[in-house]
C-alpha cells in the first residue's frame, strides 16, 4: 500500500475494484466505513454484487477480465474533462503527453461494448474519482489473478498519477494483500526480478553488492516468472520446489497449471495443508505455521510485526 490503513478514513472518494474488502479484510474495511459515514463517495467495480457494492454510490458490474477497458475509458473522461493534475504529471511521471494522447481513442461508449457497463456509469465513475480532493484506489486478487494482472495494476496507477492522487493523505494505490506475509516475502527478495528491499537484479551496483554479501557470483539477468516456469515444465524444467503456495488455485488457467505440474519429473511442496497443488507432489514437507517459529510478518501497509514461537 502507498498509504497506511488510517488514511482510509481521510479519503473523499474510494474506488474499490476486484476486492471483497468487507469479507476478506473486515478490520481494514471498518476504516472505510468510517469514511463513508462522514460522506465519502464509494465506487465499486466487481462482476459480483458483493456486500461492498450495496454500500456504493456507484456500482460497476464489469465483465470478468475487462478491467483495462474500464480504466482506459475512465482515463479518457478525466483527460477530456480537464481533471488532470498536469503539474504533478510533469514533475513525477514520464511520457505524460503521450499517455494523454493515447487515451483519447478509448471513450466510454467503446468500453461499454467490452465491459458491459453503461457508458453513462463509466462517465460518472471517472468524474467522481477525478474531481475528488483526495481519491484512493483499493484492490485485491480480483485485479491481480489474471493473465493481464500487470496491465490491470498499471492502469490503476495511471489513474492515480494523472490526477495527482499519490503521496498525500487519503489517496494512493492500495493493494490489500491476499496471502499471509506475501508483502514480507517480497521485501526479502522472493521474486525473480529483485533482491531484498526491491533492489533490481539487473542493476550492476546491486549485483556487486549482493555478490559480496552472498560470497558468490550472481547472474545479472532477471529470473524467470512463475508463468514462464510453468510453460517450461517438462521441457527445460524437470523439477520444482513450491513453498507455501497453492499454485493451482492462485494462478490463472487451472487446467494449464495442473498439466504443467504433471509434466515435471519431480515436484516437492512444503505447506501446512495438503492443498490441491500438494496432492500432485512426489514429496510433501510439512511446513511450520506462524505459531511454531520465530520471525516477522509484514502486513499490507508494510508494518513489520515481530512473531515468536509459542
Amino acid at each position: 500500500m502507498s498509504n497506511p490503513f488510517a488514511d482510509m478514513e481521510l479519503t473523499d472518494c474510494a474506488f474499490c475494484i476486484g476486492t471483497n474488502m468487507t469479507e476478506c479484510h473486515p478490520v481494514a474495511a471498518t476504516r472505510l466505513k468510517k469514511a463513508l459515514a462522514r460522506g465519502a463517495k464509494l465506487i465499486v467495480a466487481d462482476p459480483r454484487r458483493i456486500k461492498l457494492a450495496e454500500m456504493a454510490d456507484l456500482y460497476l458490474p464489469i465483465r470478468v477480465g475487462s478491467d483495462v477497458a474500464l480504466l482506459l475509458a475512465m482515463a479518457h473522461v478525466i483527460a477530456r474533462e480537464g481533471l488532470v493534475d498536469h503539474e504533478f504529471m510533469a514533475a513525477r511521471t514520464k511520457g505524460a503527453e503521450e499517455f494523454l494522447e493515447h487515451v483519447k481513442q478509448f471513450p466510454p461508449a467503446w468500453a461499454e461494448t467490452i465491459t458491459g457497463v453503461p457508458a453513462r456509469d463509466i462517465e460518472a465513475a471517472a468524474l467522481m474519482y477525478g474531481s475528488a480532493n483526495a481519491a484512493a484506489i483499493y484492490y485485491t486478487l480480483g485485479i491481480t489473478e489474471h493473465i493481464c494482472g500487470v496491465d490491470n495494476v498499471q492502469s490503476l496507477c495511471n489513474l492515480a498519477l494523472m490526477t495527482g492522487n499519490l503521496g498525500k493523505p487519503g489517496t494512493g494505490i492500495n493493494p490489500l494483500r491476499g496471502q499471509n506475509n506475501i508483502q514480507g516475502a517480497g521485501d526479502m527478495g522472493s521474486v525473480p526480478n529483485n533482491y531484498p528491499g526491491f533492489q533490481p537484479v539487473d542493476n550492476p551496483a546491486n549485483q556487486a553488492k549482493f555478490a559480496q554479501l552472498y560470497g558468490r557470483e550472481i547472474d545479472l539477468e532477471r529470473g524467470i516468472t512463475k508463468v514462464k516456469a510453468l510453460e517450461l515444465a517438462g521441457e527445460q524444467i524437470f523439477a520444482m520446489f513450491i513453498d507455501g503456495e497453492n499454485t493451482l488455485i492462485s494462478d490463472p488457467d487451472r487446467h494449464h497449471g495442473e498439466q504443467a505440474l504433471r509434466n515435471l519429473e519431480h515436484l516437492v511442496v512444503a505447506d501446512i495443508f495438503l492443498t490441491e497443488t500438494a496432492e500432485l507432489a512426489h514429496v510433501v514437507f510439512p511446513a511450520t505455521a506462524w505459531g511454531e517459529t520465530d520471525g516477522t510478518f509484514t502486513n499490507s501497509e508494510r508494518r513489520i510485526q515481530r512473531v515468536r514461537a509459542a
